[in-house]
C-alpha cells in the first residue's frame, strides 16, 4: 500500500490544501498521508492549518499528524508565557525568539504580539485560542513506522534504537544525523532542515523545501517501486543521490 507524506508547513493552509489535491490525484482521497510537524509559525494561517488537519481526522481521513519542533510552543505559551524551549538556539520565550509566533497569534485573532507586554498578549491568547488545539498539538506524536520507512520531524540520533531516542531530539536534531551514511535498518522520511528540493539521501529523504521560507511544501509518495515527488506535472522519481 502506498503511503504519502508532506513536509514542513508552518501556517500555509494555501500550500497545504494543494498538497492535498496533489495526493488526491495521485492515490485517491483515501490516501494514508504522513505530515511531518512544524504545522504552524511563520505562514499566514496556522489556525487554518490546525483546524484543517484536526476536522479531517474527525471525519475519519488517515491522516498522521506528528510534532515539530514548533508545534509544542503554542500550547507551552498558553501555560506559561515565559517558557522557554530548552533546545532552542536563543534562550527566550516564544515570542521574544522571533520565529513566527506573532503570525501564529494572529491567526487567532491576537495581533502585534511582539510589540505588546507579553501578560497582555498571553491573557488574549488563553481567550482566542480554542483549548482543543492547544490540547491537540501538545498530543501529536513523534514517529511513524510503516513498510520499512520511518517518519519523523527531524530524525534520530544513528545507531541508537527508536525506544531509546531522545524525544527532544526526534523534533531538533540535525547533526550528525544528517552526515551519518549509515543504514539505520529503516528509511528516514523527515522535514526540520530546509533544503531546495526533496532529496532522497539513499539513507534518509529530506522533504522540507522550505514552505516556511518561501519556498514549496513537498509531497512524496511512497511505494514498492520506490519514492516520488508530487508535482503539478504528475509524480517525478526520487532517486538516492549520496550522503548529504
Amino acid at each position: 500500500m502506498p503511503i504519502y507524506a508532506i513536509g514542513d508547513i508552518h501556517g500555509h493552509l494555501d500550500l497545504l490544501l494543494q498538497a492535498h489535491e496533489r495526493i488526491a490525484r495521485d492515490g485517491g482521497r483515501d490516501a494514508r498521508i504522513v505530515h511531518l510537524g512544524d504545522l504552524i509559525d511563520r505562514g499566514p494561517d496556522s489556525r487554518g492549518v490546525v483546524e484543517h488537519l484536526m476536522q479531517g481526522q474527525a471525519a475519519g481521513r488517515d491522516w498522521i499528524v506528528l510534532r515539530g519542533n514548533h508545534d509544542p510552543a503554542l500550547p507551552e505559551f498558553l501555560r506559561d508565557p515565559h517558557w522557554v524551549d530548552p533546545r532552542a538556539a536563543m534562550p527566550a520565550n516564544w515570542i521574544a525568539r522571533d520565529v513566527g509566533a506573532d503570525t501564529t497569534l494572529a491567526s487567532y485573532g491576537v495581533a502585534d504580539a511582539a510589540r505588546r507586554p507579553l501578560a497582555e498578549v498571553h491573557a488574549e491568547a488563553l481567550a482566542a485560542v480554542p483549548a482543543a488545539h492547544a490540547r491537540w498539538l501538545g498530543a501529536l506524536p513523534l514517529w511513524h513506522r510503516q513498510a520499512g520507512a520511518l517518519f519523523v520531524h527531524a530524525g534520530i540520533r544513528p545507531g541508537v534504537a527508536l525506544a531509546a531516542q531522545d524525544p527532544g531530539e526526534l523534533m531538533w536534531i540535525r547533526r550528525p544525523f544528517l552526515d551519518d551514511p549509515r543504514d539505520h535498518g529503516v528509511l528516514v522520511v523527515h522535514g526540520h532542515t530546509p533544503i531546495r528540493r526533496a532529496t532522497h539521501y539513499g539513507n534518509r529523504i529530506n522533504i522540507d523545501s522550505g514552505a516556511g521560507r518561501g519556498g514549496p511544501l513537498s509531497a512524496i509518495r511512497l511505494d514498492g517501486g520506490g519514492a516520488w515527488l508530487l508535482t503539478d506535472g504528475g509524480p517525478q522519481p526520487l532517486r538516492p543521490a549520496g550522503p548529504g
